[in-house]
């Protein structure tokens, strides 16, 4: 019976794409424990990666080293697991709407989940549970705007961060919610992203 469930498990595993994320979860049909040790097991014989208490992915094996999904696809894997919202906040965001050309090398992310560290090789992802009013916003990127110009500062906002904001809204208008959410944004970043908006 044991043998046939670790190649039940095992088969499962194989057959998922790489950058799948596995949780002890993912097997409800079988014994929590009994899970959990083969997922000990399958990492200490490379067939998937720890990235996290009762977490891991199929990561890809390259002669480089071990290579990862990116942070947000693990992340957003993460949250339809655990029902949960989730905003890239700092450096992260700031990259991610290409406010900057920077790769952070640690990437952070506010969520409506538990908050929990991911350590992909000598990278590490942290998911910080986040207060209910950064989840307020009804536009997407408006909630991603607000973290990135936090993370770039008052003082450091000119003419090329303002072309920036008019381009995002041009690619991805949010015309039916930028009053609402214009409001729950700090005085001064409503002052930039209007100034943004008109050009």
């Amino acid at each position: 019976m044991q043998d046939a469930v670790v190649n039940k498990i095992k088969s499962k595993i194989a057959h998922s794409k790489f950058g799948e994320v596995f949780f002890v979860s993912s097997f409800p049909q079988y014994d929590v424990e009994y899970v959990t040790k083969l997922l000990a097991i399958f990492e200490r014989e490379g067939i998937i990666s720890r990235i996290a208490k009762g977490v891991y992915v199929k990561a890809r094996k390259t002669r480089f080293g071990i290579l990862y999904p990116s942070a947000f696809e693990l992340v957003t894997e993460i949250a339809k697991r655990d029902k949960a919202v989730i905003i890239p906040t700092g450096a992260t965001a700031a990259n991610r709407l290409r406010f900057s050309t920077q790769v952070p090398m640690n990437t952070s992310f506010l969520t409506t989940g538990s908050s929990r560290k991911l350590t992909l090789g000598n990278r590490t992802v942290t998911l910080k549970h986040g207060a209910p009013r950064n989840f307020a916003f009804r536009g997407k990127l408006m909630q991603e705007l607000v973290q990135a110009l936090r993370s770039i500062g008052e003082n450091n906002i000119n003419q090329e961060v303002e072309t920036r904001i008019g381009q995002l809204f041009t690619e991805t208008p949010e015309a039916d919610t930028i009053e609402h959410d214009l409001l729950l944004a700090p005085v001064w970043m409503r002052q930039i992203i209007k100034k943004g908006l008109k050009q």
